[in-house]
């Protein structure tokens, strides 16, 4: 079942192996959430030791919630997460250097099955979600599963972005569309 995490397919996030992984993830987690203002090296450690990938001065504002903890996450260097960033990383983000993403943001990887009967059996697949360099993520985003976001771009806030956007544009609305280009 950990591989189907990665693969797309259906799977059931019950199985005893994900989920004995994912309360290790939990652990770790919460062990950063309790981390003191002062403690700024601790905090980094405990990035290093969470995440898939942490680039140099990533920073990121407890608390931070995450299905897996970071495992799943793939951070470029100087990423700035504001306060309650959301990573519903049951699969891959990633997310590019110099990226700063606003209070509230939810990056979402797992959805559910149309079928009801599948859902009611608590079956779930998994879409990575890929941001590019140099973006900012406006406070209470929500990016969807699949979604990419190219470089540059700036998304507003309380966008829901639905589908990819591309490089250098602002994006805005639900769902999230593209307002204009940003001229370099």
């Amino acid at each position: 079942m950990m591989e189907k995490l990665h693969t797309g397919e259906v799977y059931s996030p019950e199985d005893p192996e994900i989920a004995a992984v994912q309360t290790a993830c939990l652990e770790k987690l919460y062990e950063y959430n309790q981390t003191r203002p002062l403690e700024a090296q601790r905090r980094q450690a405990l990035l290093k030791e969470m995440f898939a990938e942490i680039g140099e001065g990533c920073y990121i504002e407890p608390p931070f919630h995450a299905n897996f903890g970071g495992r799943h996450c793939h951070f470029g260097k100087r990423v700035y997460a504001n306060f309650n960033l959301t990573c519903v990383d049951d699969t891959h983000i990633f997310v590019g250097d110099y990226t700063l993403i606003g209070p509230n943001v939810m990056l979402i990887t797992a959805s559910h099955p149309m079928d009801h009967d599948a859902r009611r059996k608590g079956l779930q697949m998994n879409k990575p979600v890929r941001i590019g360099k140099n973006c900012w993520i406006g406070a209470g985003a929500i990016i969807l599963p699949g979604v990419t976001i190219g470089d540059d771009t700036v998304i507003g806030a309380g966008s829901v972005v639905t589908k990819d956007i591309p490089d250098r544009v602002v994006a805005v609305g639900n769902p999230c569309r593209v307002l204009r280009t940003i001229e370099t």
